[in-house]
């Protein structure tokens, strides 16, 4: 039997083993069939037992959460700005700092790790503003390389090239 995928299809396969137990196939058998454990058949008969057809109902599962193109939207827009707008303590944006903010506004749970992938969907790819010293004066940068460096560098004298040679020497 190929991988079922659909909660339809698990339901059926589900019915389908308690049907083939009540009408006297072996739970062994039954797995076998189904390639599923006896385990699972055991539970499947058991739950229909304790309660009713209701408990083979498939429950579909949620799928992942998502945010809606105006959530999206509002989180693309907050890139804009600088994060010590949203309290945070220095100015560089990370995936953690985005996936607390949609939690903390829209109340959606995100891996880290997700929100980063999803930012890179739309073009926006991690970057670190270029570090600039405190103390750095430019002025006085370019003074030093304009007057003091050329006087601190040496000039020798030109020097002839050595050639080596492979050949012996005349003697």
């Amino acid at each position: 039997m190929q991988h079922l995928r659909t909660a339809h299809d698990k339901e059926l396969r589900r019915r389908l083993a308690v049907e083939r137990v009540k009408e006297g196939w072996n739970t062994k058998d039954v797995a076998d069939f189904l390639h599923v454990t006896m385990r699972s058949v055991q539970k499947w008969v058991k739950a229909e037992r304790d309660g009713g057809s209701a408990a083979l109902t498939a429950k579909p599962y949620p799928g992942h959460p998502k945010l809606t193109p105006q959530q999206a939207a509002s989180v693309l827009e907050w890139l804009t700005h600088n994060p010590r707008e949203f309290g945070f303590v220095t100015e560089l944006w990370t995936a953690g700092r985005v996936t607390s903010l949609i939690e903390k506004r829209f109340h959606v749970v995100f891996n880290s790790n997700y929100v980063n992938a999803w930012l890179a969907r739309r073009k926006i790819t991690p970057q670190k503003p270029e570090r600039v010293p405190r103390e750095r004066n430019s002025q006085k940068i370019d003074g030093w390389i304009a007057e003091d460096l050329p006087r601190i560098q040496k000039k020798g004298p030109k020097r002839k090239p050595i050639w080596y040679s492979l050949t012996k020497a005349d003697s």
